[in-house]
Formats: structure tokens, sequence, C-alpha cells
């Protein structure tokens, strides 16, 4: 009996110790937060913020260090990746298509690339619209603590929201100045044989036809900030 009650008064001494045993460990797993906050902002601020738009992949080491904030980073990365990838399968190659023009007789011979290469923008802003609208809704579902958000806040600015505000008004711009220079090509090749081609320059045997060519590359040349935007951005910079 002495040793059954010996028994008894040891199981409960034990018990209170063991619940506290299991409250320490939880609020040790608990405590892993800040440290995983810490290390995600001091990323967001050394490292994402001078990465333009060539933002980095998460290591495996990364991600058990940021815990559930490499959640938070793949909602910018995802969108960083395929704004990329839409500006560099349509933007960029009509600016290349763009820069091969520099003689009169360009206009006429890049006609078809200009064209071919003007028809994948029209896809562009909807992609752009699309992965933005995404990417707004996993931002606003965030719970981040002060510290976290503000600095989360900037690198959302400068990975999502400032690249989308200069995209969106750019790309019918760049298409209505790419189809001035298809018309450009189209009037030359209209012209036949009345025209002629001589040290950089056209020559028309009329006034009007001179006179409209001109008016053309006047409207060109004030849409000239058009081309040098969507230059900087086929370069990777979407500052205004």
């Amino acid at each position: 009996m002495a040793v059954g009650i010996r028994s008894g008064v040891f199981s409960r001494w034990l018990a209170p110790f063991i619940a506290l045993l299991v409250v320490f460990q939880l609020t040790a797993c608990g405590d892993k937060e800040p440290e995983q906050r810490k290390a995600f902002i001091d990323y967001l601020q050394n490292t994402v913020m001078r990465s333009g738009q060539n933002l980095p992949s998460l290591s495996e080491d990364q991600k058990q260090r940021f815990g559930n904030y490499a959640n938070d980073y793949g909602i910018i990365l995802s969108f960083s990746r395929q704004m990329k990838g839409a500006v560099d399968g349509s933007l960029v190659p009509v600016v290349s298509a763009i820069g091969q023009v520099r003689t009169p007789q360009d206009y006429m011979t890049q006609r078809s690339a200009l064209q071919q290469a003007a028809s994948t923008l029209s896809m562009l802003n909807a992609q752009l619209r699309d992965s933005k609208v995404k990417a707004d809704t996993a931002m606003a579902a965030l719970k981040q603590p002060d510290d976290l958000k503000a600095v989360y806040g900037q690198v959302y600015n400068t990975v999502v929201t400032q690249p989308a505000n200069v995209l969106t008004p750019l790309v019918p711009a760049l298409q209505s100045f790419t189809q001035d220079i298809v018309s450009v090509g189209d009037y030359l090749q209209q012209q036949g044989n009345q025209v002629a081609f001589a040290n950089g320059g056209v020559q028309f045997p009329t006034q009007q036809q001179a006179t409209q060519y001109n008016t053309m590359m006047s409207n060109l040349v004030g849409k000239q900030q058009t081309l040098l935007q969507a230059q900087k951005v086929a370069q990777g910079d979407f500052s205004n």
C-alpha cells in the first residue's frame, strides 16, 4: 500500500510539470516568428530592393529561415516573373524591330516584321491586368506585423505597382507608334517608282507627296518619347 501511495503522489506531482513542459515547448515554437520576420525584412531591404526586376528564387535554407513569410515573397516573385515573361515575349521584339529602321527604305522592308511583332502587344495588357489583380488580391489578404508591412509595401510598390502603372499606358502608345511606322512604309510602297532614295533621304515628284510624307514623319517625331520609354522598359527600367 505504501508503494501505491508514493506512486500516486509522484504521479500527481509530475502532471503539472509535464503540462508546464508542453506549454514551454509551444511557446518556444511560437518564438520563431520574430526571428523569421527579422530575416525576411533583412532580405527584402538588402537583396530584393537592390535586385530591380531580376528577383532571385529562395533557396531551401531561406524558405526555412523565413517560415510562412516565404509565401509573402512568392506573391511579388510570381508577378515579377510573369511580367518579365510577357515583356520579353511582346514588347522587347517590337522595340528590336523598330531599332532596325534606320533608313527610309527600312520603313518598307521592316513592315512585316513590325506588324508581326506588334500583334503580340495586344496580349500584354491583358496578361499584365490578370497578374496585377491576382497579386493585389493576395497582398490584401496578408496579415503582417506593422514593421514588416511597411517594408513589404515599399517592395510591392517597386516590383508590382510601379511597373504596372508604367506599362498600362505605354503598351497602347507603343502600338500606335508602331502602326504609324508601318503606315510610313505603306505610303512609300504605294508610291512605287515615283519615289527615289538618295543620301539617306527621300525625293518625291510632287510637293503634295512630300508634304504628306513630312507630316507622317513629324507625327513619329512627336511620339519619340514613347519609344524612349519602351527602350527603358525593355532593359528592365520602370522608372518614370
